[in-house]
C-alpha cells in the first residue's frame, strides 16, 4: 500500500468514527478540496464505500456534500479511463497509480474480480455477478445459486468492495434465508425476492453498504421486515404519518376546547383548539393535543 493511499485510509478511518455533524462536513470538506483519486486508491483505502454511506445520512448538509464528493470523485476516474483509451488498466507512471491531490491520476488492475467501472463505487452502470465474471455454482442447486446471484447483484451494484467479500456476504443471506424456511419454498422465494427488492432501492445506499462492510450482519439483515429495511428518510416519513393520523385518530369524536393558552410556533398567534388523550399507563399524565385555527398546526405535549 502506498503512502498517498494510507494516508487516505487514515482519513476514512477517521471519518468513520466522527460523531457530530460539524466534524464530518469538514472532513469531507477536506477530501473533496485536497484530495484527487484514482480507482485502485479508492478500492485500497475504501473511500468510496465511507462516502457513499453518508449519502443517507440524517442530516441533509453531510448527506448533499457527500453526493458531491462522491459524484466528484466518479467524474475523477472517468476522465482517468477516458485519458487511458477506456482501459482503465494502468495508471500513473510504470503502470503506478498517481498519487491522489496530483494531476494524470488513474486505474490499476484490480487484484479480484471487479470491473473498472464499479471498483470504485463510484461508478455508471450497474455491477453484477456477470460483470465482475463469476460464475455462480456454489450449492450445486441451481434455485439457491440464482438467489445467491440475485443477492450479490444488489449488494454489488453500486459498491466498490471486492468480488469474494460481495460474494461472502451473498451466501451468507442465502444460508440464513434457507435456514428460516428449510428448503426453497414459496416463501423462501419471497424472502428472497423481498430483501433483493429492498436492497436495489436506489434511494437507500446505506442497507448496502452496511450489509458488505458487515456492520449489519447478514443473519439479521436475512430477517428483517420491509420497514426495517426501509432508509432513514422513509422512516422519518412514514413516522410522521403515523403520527399525523394518530393524532387525528385520537378523540375524533370528542369536542375540542378553543383556548388562548398556547400560542402556535409556526404562526405565533394564541387562537387554538386542543383535546386530551391517555396514550400511556394510567399513572402518566395525559397527552394534550393542540391545532392551531389560523395556520393548522399541530402538536402534542405531556
Amino acid at each position: 500500500m502506498s503512502s498517498d493511499t494510507a494516508a487516505l485510509k487514515k482519513l476514512v478511518k477517521q471519518l468513520q468514527n466522527l460523531s457530530t455533524e460539524e466534524e464530518i462536513t469538514d472532513l469531507l470538506r477536506i477530501l473533496k478540496k485536497d484530495y484527487q483519486v484514482n480507482e485502485a486508491i479508492l478500492r485500497e483505502s475504501k473511500a468510496g464505500l465511507a462516502v457513499g454511506k453518508l449519502r443517507s445520512h440524517a442530516s441533509k448538509q453531510v448527506s448533499d456534500l457527500a453526493k458531491e464528493l462522491v459524484k466528484k470523485w466518479k467524474n475523477e476516474v472517468e476522465r482517468a479511463k477516458l485519458g487511458q483509451g477506456g482501459s482503465g488498466a494502468k495508471g500513473g507512471q510504470n503502470g503506478k497509480p498517481a498519487a491522489p491531490g496530483r494531476k494524470g491520476s488513474a486505474t490499476a488492475t484490480p487484484s479480484t474480480p471487479i470491473t473498472p467501472s464499479s471498483s470504485s463505487g463510484l461508478k455508471t452502470d450497474a455491477r453484477t455477478a456477470q460483470s465482475d465474471g463469476l460464475q455462480i455454482n456454489v450449492t450445486s442447486d441451481k434455485t439457491r445459486d440464482k438467489c445467491i446471484e440475485l443477492i450479490y447483484d444488489a449488494l454489488a451494484s453500486d459498491s466498490g468492495a471486492p468480488a469474494d467479500l460481495i460474494l461472502k456476504r451473498a451466501r451468507g443471506v442465502e444460508e440464513s434465508v434457507l435456514s428460516e424456511f428449510g428448503s426453497t419454498s414459496a416463501a423462501y422465494k419471497s424472502k428472497i425476492r423481498s430483501l433483493y427488492v429492498n436492497l436495489k432501492d436506489k434511494n437507500n445506499p446505506g442497507l448496502r453498504a452496511n450489509v458488505v462492510s458487515g456492520d449489519l450482519a447478514v443473519s439479521r439483515f436475512a430477517n428483517m421486515t420491509s420497514q426495517e429495511m426501509a432508509s432513514e428518510e422513509r422512516k422519518a416519513a412514514d413516522k410522521k404519518i403515523e403520527e399525523e393520523n394518530f393524532h387525528n385518530s385520537l378523540g375524533a369524536e370528542e369536542q375540542q376546547a378553543e383556548t388562548d393558552a398556547f400560542q402556535c410556533g409556526r404562526c405565533k398567534q394564541w387562537k387554538c383548539r386542543y383535546r386530551q388523550a391517555q396514550t400511556r399507563s394510567a399513572d402518566e399524565p395525559m397527552t394534550t393535543f393542540v391545532t392551531c385555527t389560523i395556520c393548522n398546526n399541530r402538536w402534542k405535549f405531556s
